[in-house]
């Protein structure tokens, strides 16, 4: 077992494409990212191109995300956008966000894996 911290104190400052959040890496293995990225008051993650499969799994907090052409689209605690490669896209917050980052091209392998299971009835 290996225990590990990825807190605030663990992340490093971004300021590409205007943005102003902290990224603490939790894994970074070939094919895969695991980050948690803190935004907070105004944060803004600036509009850019993804280079891959991005999930956006938002925890505590919430704010807005878009992804190209699109408005700002609201996000909250419990919710999650998936991004394609190339596809522009920002985040956004007023009053602070915290989401675990997942960047990988397997998340584009099998479109129906991404988001809850369905329920039997």
């Amino acid at each position: 077992m290996k225990v590990f911290s990825f807190g605030a104190e663990h992340g490093r400052h971004t300021q590409s494409y205007g943005s102003n959040f902290l990224m603490s890496r939790m894994a970074h293995t070939e094919g895969i990212y695991i980050g948690c990225m803190r935004l907070g008051q105004d944060g803004l993650v600036g509009y850019h191109l993804a280079s891959t499969y991005q999930l956006f799994a938002v925890v505590e907090g919430e704010g807005w995300v878009r992804g190209a052409g699109l408005e700002r689209v609201p996000i909250r605690a419990g919710q999650a956008t998936l991004w394609e490669p190339g596809e522009g896209h920002q985040a956004e917050t007023d009053t602070g966000m915290v989401a675990i980052v997942v960047e990988s091209d397997t998340l584009g392998g099998n479109p129906e894996a991404i988001g809850p299971v369905p329920r039997q009835l």
